[in-house]
């Protein structure tokens, strides 16, 4: 009777086998759920990369002025005319397209200007550029070359004009908008009294 009882016990044991088989279903799961995560990690690194790599371009891209903004006067000394100033690369990255702006619906200026002043707000007006210095004569603006650029505030495209004309003690600000990089800012404000040509520092 005793040795009846042993038999009908239950003393099923884990087999080797069957260890092997769960060992192996769970290196398999974490070398997945590894895999996974090692390559979230390697997309965001190259992401992340990618970002870097835009904003040095960006970077590189930027213009800067050099030296002083000139305004200019009409014959009669009592408005400002024109605006000069002078552009270069601010540091030695990727050429600029600075094609000039013709006033025209049909521009095809890459860089923008805008004019704002205390009553108005003009984008894309119109400007000239003029090498200065070393040139190959090309609309590029590389490292090593400087364009003044000219703005006559008496014609600034089709259908654009100041309501009221820039004088004393006004202020004014030019925003150059390329169309690669950051944008860059001037701004000055008119002396008290004009004169026929003004450093304006």
């Amino acid at each position: 009777m005793a040795s009846f009882l042993k038999f009908l016990k239950s003393e099923k044991g884990m087999t080797g086998l069957e260890t092997a088989i769960i060992l192996i279903a769970f290196v398999t799961i974490a070398a997945v759920f590894g895999y996974a995560i090692l390559s979230a990690g390697l997309f965001s690194a190259q992401r992340s990369k990618e970002s870097l790599y835009q904003a040095l371009k960006e970077a590189k891209s930027n213009l800067e002025i050099s030296g002083s903004v000139v305004a200019k006067s009409d014959d009669t000394v009592s408005y400002v005319k024109n605006i000069y100033f002078t552009l270069k690369n601010a540091i030695a990255g990727n050429p600029i397209d600075l094609t000039p702006c013709d006033g025209t619906e049909n521009a095809t200026n890459k860089c923008v200007i805008s004019l704002v002043t205390k009553s108005d707000y003009i984008n894309n007006v119109k400007w000239i550029k003029t090498p200065i210095g070393n040139d190959n004569g090309n609309n590029l603006l590389e490292p090593g070359e400087q364009f003044e650029i000219s703005i006559d505030l008496t014609d600034l495209g089709s259908g654009k004009m100041l309501s009221e004309n820039l004088t004393c003690n006004d202020p004014f600000s030019l925003q150059v908008k390329p169309s690669l990089g950051s944008y860059t800012t001037v701004q000055r404000i008119l002396p008290p009294a004009l004169e026929r040509f003004m450093d304006l520092h």
